[in-house]
């Protein structure tokens, strides 16, 4: 007798069919596991072999082959045991191989039987919905988070019994249902209203927060740019359900997803340390998994300390703050993950921090003053829009009663300007005006007369190269949308050029 199970293999941030296929053969009793399976699978052995008789149910005293199908794509991680385990099942009668039709089928056992948390369930309920199979089988822990992938059928199960029961009729498992789902990944984020002074480095950040720009604020310790930083999520735009999936979808394959939150609701933000290796920041390892930037997908990857972070790291992240996609080659195989990111970085003019502080003397020499800034690379910093400096708060605003503009009242402008945006590129791959390409900002930047001949002066003056240009132009139409100008005027051209990077040094 032979017997076939079908479960899914995480590959990427996507999922990949793979056969279980069970058979006895001749030998000492046993299970021998085949088909490019990792330590983790192979380990099914003893755990499928306890669970079973620890459930009450008859192991049979023969030698099992299992052959995980196809051979060519690698098996990790211990959600084969509850597929190895029907199949063995199966093979000794003790189930109807007709009960397991079009069914997929995920989980890990426990010693005792019980079927536990199995990463990337999102991806595989999706697989297993767009290759037209009818259920799916899943840990009860798992069951709100595959029942977000709607017209396949859930059915949720706590222990091995319990399924072993339910298909062969004696227990009714009811499929799983959606359930209203609270917001997962909530920070300790900041009001912009809380925080005193800075009117214009906040409104660089509502211009970042409304045309997706990156940004990069340089000054003093402890003038505040940290709390800045974290305030940014509370003005963007709120994530779609299409975001959400998406962003969720990395999550659970990273198996990072909150307890008790199946969806993630709320815009990621992430802020690795300046000790981060370039895979932990980019994903990577023998089979790559995804990384920082991965994980500040549709949010911000906050790099604070920005020049103490390895230059091979920062040079690594050059590709995908182009492409919004980080691609990972190893021998058995190429990865994409997505890494459509805001980054916000923060920085000190110098080692000590107060070079330009107009109460505290720098105490560096010019020398290290240059090396410091030379760690960031032009490229990088090219690829930065808006360059904005962070002053000194003096004691009048700190000591002031007064509250500024709150989070809420500034993303209701972010939301309108993003509304513009939407309406104007449509359902293309274009999201916001920091991913417009040389056709759309040949097509929707235009500028007035007055507004010419102030980049023309610009560019005279100011040595902008083709890209500096161009970025001039995305940031200015984004000024342009909040204050819902059809055409780009020359104050908006005007404001866009204040952050232009300046030389910060000596």
């Amino acid at each position: 007798m032979f017997s076939r199970i079908y479960t899914c293999a995480v590959v990427g941030i996507d999922a990949a069919i793979v056969e279980v296929e069970v058979d006895f053969t001749n030998g000492l009793p046993g299970i021998t596991i085949v088909g490019l399976p990792d330590m983790a699978v192979q380990e099914s052995r003893e755990r499928v072999t306890t669970a079973i008789r620890n459930a009450g149910l008859v192991f049979p005293r023969q030698r099992i082959v299992v052959n995980l199908a196809p051979a060519s794509v690698r098996k990790e991680g211990s959600y084969f045991d509850l597929p190895i385990a029907l199949g063995v099942m199966i093979l000794a009668g003790a189930i109807r191989s007709d009960t397991l039709e079009a069914t997929l089928v995920i989980g890990e056992l426990s010693l005792d039987g019980s079927v536990r948390h199995a990463r990337g369930v999102l991806p595989m309920a999706a697989a297993a919905r767009s290759l037209g199979y009818k259920k799916l089988i899943c840990p009860l822990v798992d069951a709100a988070e595959a029942a977000l992938v709607p017209d396949i059928e859930i059915i949720a199960v706590g222990t091995l019994k319990q399924l072993f029961d339910h298909l062969n009729g004696d227990l009714l498992i009811q499929p799983a249902i959606p359930h209203p789902i609270e917001n997962g990944l909530e920070e300790d984020l900041t009001d912009f209203g809380e925080i005193k002074g800075q009117e214009q480095v906040k409104r660089a950040l509502e211009v970042t927060a409304a045309g997706g720009h990156n940004i990069l604020m340089y000054g003093s310790p402890g003038s505040g740019k940290t709390l800045l930083a974290r305030a940014l999520p509370t003005i963007l735009p709120d994530l779609s359900l299409e975001e959400s999936l998406d962003v969720t979808r990395i999550y659970s394959v990273a198996d990072l997803l909150p307890a008790g939150s199946p969806l993630i609701k709320n815009r990621p933000f992430r802020s690795p340390h300046h000790t981060i290796s370039h895979a932990g920041l980019v994903g990577g390892g023998h089979i790559p998994h995804p990384g920082e930037i991965s994980l500040a997908h549709r949010g911000v990857l906050f790099l604070d300390e920005f020049p103490e972070f390895g230059p091979r790291v920062l040079e690594v992240m050059r590709q995908p703050m182009e492409d919004k996609v980080v691609t990972i080659s190893r021998a058995n195989g190429t990865l994409t993950f997505s890494a459509n990111f805001q980054l916000v970085a923060a920085m000190n003019p110098c080692p000590c921090g107060y070079y330009g502080d107009l109460q505290k003397a720098c105490t560096c020499s010019s020398t290290n003053i240059l090396k410091y800034q030379k760690r960031i690379s032009g490229p990088i910093l090219d690829r930065i829009d808006i360059h904005i400096s962070v002053p000194r708060v003096d004691y009048g605003k700190l000591s002031s009663d007064r509250v500024g503009e709150s989070s809420a009242d500034i993303k209701a402008r972010v939301e309108k300007a993003r509304m513009l945006q939407r309406s104007r590129f449509g359902n293309g791959e274009v999201l916001a005006n920091a991913d417009m390409r040389l056709a759309e900002i040949r097509k929707f930047c235009h500028i007035s007369t007055d507004a010419d001949a102030l980049m023309k002066n610009a560019i005279d003056q100011m040595n902008l190269s083709a890209r500096g240009y161009h970025r001039v132009l995305k940031v200015a139409r984004t000024i342009a949308d909040l204050a819902t100008s059809e055409q780009i005027l020359a104050n908006h051209i005007a404001e866009a050029l204040q952050y232009r990077p300046k030389h910060i040094g000596v």
